[in-house]
């Protein structure tokens, strides 16, 4: 539209006959607009429907420019940022960052991530928050991820200067609080649960080729990834050890053929550790040997150079998460089954579980052993010793309160009641 402003005495004014100043303009349709060159020298504008807005974005650009922000950018939007952050993105792994891009994609890029970068406030984060919450219903561990994401993303932008404040800090603990969301912890296999799992994966001829695999991770704490990226050559039978010195993951590497596996070395340091094998393990795997010498099978996978994978399926190729936790929820429904129809009293059944629960039950009987701390730390890899030290007091805290059933005996004391 042509500037219907006129000039009154060699200045400029508007249809009011309001002086305005440089770069101040005022449209045929009313719009006030500012208009300025950045450090970029390309020319950027502002607009306002009054005069006086339109002067106190002037102030706010002015206040900005002083202070460094950054003005030459005004409508870069949330998922111009993510995408900047994940070209410098660097410390992790790529099946990580994959999975970062698709959360992002999946529940950030349609809505939320059309705002624009500066327009956006501590008011549209719990907005987005509680969408997810109250309408998509999504866990809070997904809510957690998408805020871990974004947090990240608007601390890069504070960092370039293109705003002041992240808007999503204390946004996801406000969340937690309104919405009182509790964290559920993993439940450990009971001994008597233990048992009968492992009682039915021997004698039951339909599943018993599921042992090795479920025994390895129950005796050794390992993650499943670490269990189906196992080698022959990373057991050494002699001394008895097991060696951890890389993990299998499954994921979509965004190069548009879908997913597939890939061999990673372990998250941290901590991760890198060698297991001393119980009798049992090493019994596992010795099944596992004869069972594949028996009905034929080899080791057709190849992953990144990997090969001779312990834990392969009827086709040669490594064993897929998911398979494993199929397999249980299979084994627990059978089981339960079997038991209910041996007897109709009271008895214990397996709980719904899955391939991580044995790990957490394989430390849960260190635990209760009274196995050192930090021997507990080094075995499960925990870089972090207050990850250990919280699953060791949630254990001791039940052991607790069943010694001091008993410890009434030990005084010598009779109850006056």
């Amino acid at each position: 539209m042509s500037n219907t402003t006129k000039k009154s005495n060699g200045k400029r004014v508007d249809k009011n006959r309001i002086v305005l100043r440089k770069g101040e303009f005022q449209r045929d349709d009313g719009i006030y607009r500012f208009r300025w060159s950045g450090k970029d020298g390309k020319r950027h504008y502002i607009y306002a429907g009054t005069l006086d807005d339109l002067r106190e974005k002037e102030k706010q650009l002015a206040v900005d420019e002083f202070e460094g922000i950054r003005t030459d950018k005004p409508n870069v939007t949330v998922n111009e940022i993510f995408d900047m952050w994940c070209e410098l993105k660097r410390g992790i792994k790529d099946n990580t960052l994959q999975n970062y891009k698709y959360m992002y994609n999946q529940f950030v890029r349609p809505n939320f991530g059309r705002l624009k970068l500066t327009k956006v406030k501590k008011s549209d984060v719990k907005r987005f928050y509680n969408t997810m919450a109250d309408e998509r219903i999504l866990k809070i561990s997904t809510i957690d991820t998408v805020h871990n994401i974004l947090h990240q993303v608007f601390d890069l932008a504070v960092s370039d200067n293109y705003i002041r404040v992240n808007p999503t800090d204390n946004m996801l603990k406000e969340l937690k609080q309104s919405h009182n969301f509790q964290v559920e912890k993993r439940k450990a296999l009971t001994i008597s649960e233990q048992q009968m799992f492992v009682n039915f994966l021997k004698t039951n001829s339909k599943y018993n080729h599921w042992y090795p695999v479920f025994a390895v991770m129950l005796g050794t704490g390992m993650r499943v990834g670490e269990v189906v990226g196992l080698r022959w050559c990373d057991v050494d039978f002699e001394d008895n050890l097991i060696s951890v010195n890389h993990t299998l993951v499954y994921y979509n590497h965004g190069n548009g053929k879908g997913c597939s596996f890939s061999v990673n070395t372990p998250k941290t340091k901590a991760g890198e550790r060698t297991i001393p094998m119980l009798d049992f393990v090493k019994e596992a795997f010795e099944l596992e040997r004869k069972y594949q010498e028996e009905a034929g099978l080899s080791c057709k996978a190849k992953i990144d150079g990997y090969t001779d994978f312990i834990f392969i399926n009827r086709f040669g190729d490594v064993q897929h998460q998911g398979t494993l936790n199929k397999a249980i929820r299979r084994i627990i429904r059978d089981c339960n089954d079997a038991a209910l129809l041996r007897s109709s009293e009271e008895q214990t059944l397996l709980p719904p579980f899955s391939c991580h629960s044995l790990r957490h039950t394989f430390t849960t009987r260190l635990c209760e052993k009274g196995v050192n701390v930090k021997v507990i730390q080094d075995v499960l890899g925990h870089s972090n010793f207050s990850t250990t030290m919280d699953i060791y007091t949630d254990v001791t805290k039940d052991l607790k309160k069943q010694e001091f059933v008993n410890l009434n005996n030990c005084f010598g004391f009779s109850s006056a009641i």
